[in-house]
């Protein structure tokens, strides 16, 4: 089978409503922390590493991709941390920005000490000591092997299937077609709507899993384009882009609760990590058990 290069494999509805981290007894609101927090984990490491935008994306895209499904990963079975990790160093190691194992080795070393997990992703370019990080000569031989050793079963789960078309370029094709270039407001337009775009690769919804490409650039324009003030053709213009009105109404109200989910989980933990490895995972559990908190 071909697939298209501007399109995804999508999730199906049974890969959505169950995988394997909920089968292995997961509790499914833990699962969404910890997902979210692996995503904000590949950017951060992604931003330290400086890969360009594109290549965390599909790193997060693929580290999503891993959990989804009865025959995904569990997170009962495998770090998250580990699992973002590989992703990152796979997709840069098929991208003209390679990066050695010993650099990706040391930044999660490094992300990993901090003791906190909402890390401020803007501030990330700023960090010189991050730039200095190493781990020894014996933790990154072992480190370096855990890497390799995630990055064949990412390949084996996904059954080889890497292919990730992003919405960025389409974004800004879609821009120039609807002619706002010429707007005073332009610039600031499009980086609001690239921010949608990167806001979408957090989404609890998986957005990147189950819409394709051009109905997640349209989304993006639409809440930019409101955001900004700059009004758009009268008629039904996303139509044009191969979305209808029911898709993009739920990416508008799923890209919209982002902030509240960001903030919610901010809230929920607090100044305690999210667990990101088995041990931590199966303490959080254990935990909850004790205190009779059984949250689904």
């Amino acid at each position: 089978m071909q697939f298209s290069p501007l399109a995804n494999p999508l999730a199906t509805v049974a890969q959505l409503e169950t995988s394997g981290s909920q089968l292995d007894g997961v509790p499914s609101d833990l699962e969404d922390s910890v997902r979210f927090a692996g995503a904000r984990l590949t950017q951060a490491a992604g931003i330290l590493l400086r890969l360009p935008q594109e290549v965390i994306a599909q790193a997060i895209v693929i580290f999503t991709r891993f959990w989804v499904g009865p025959e995904g990963g569990s997170l009962a079975e495998h770090d998250a941390e580990q699992v973002s990790a590989s992703s990152l160093y796979l997709v840069s190691k098929l991208s003209a920005f390679q990066r050695s194992a010993r650099s990706v080795v040391n930044v999660y070393a490094y992300l990993h000490s901090l003791p906190f997990t909402f890390i401020d992703l803007d501030q990330l370019h700023e960090k010189k000591d991050a730039q200095e990080y190493y781990v020894t000569e014996g933790t990154y031989q072992l480190r370096k092997k855990a890497l390799f050793d995630m990055e064949q079963r990412i390949l084996k789960i996904l059954g080889f299937r890497l292919q990730v078309a992003l919405p960025y370029t389409l974004c800004i094709t879609y821009l120039q077609a609807l002619d706002v270039f010429g707007h005073p407001r332009a610039s600031e337009l499009a980086k609001r709507a690239v921010a949608y775009l990167n806001t979408a690769l957090l989404s609890p919804q998986l957005l990147y899993l189950t819409h394709q490409p051009p109905s997640l650039a349209t989304a993006a324009i639409y809440l930019a384009a409101k955001d900004v003030g700059i009004k758009l053709p009268d008629v039904e213009w996303w139509e044009v882009f191969d979305t209808d009105r029911e898709e993009l109404g739920f990416l508008v109200v799923g890209l919209l609760s982002v902030g509240s989910f960001a903030a919610a989980e901010k809230e929920k933990w607090g100044d305690v990590k999210i667990p990101l490895t088995v041990d931590a995972l199966e303490a959080v559990i254990n935990a909850r058990d004790v205190d009779g908190t059984h949250e689904t």
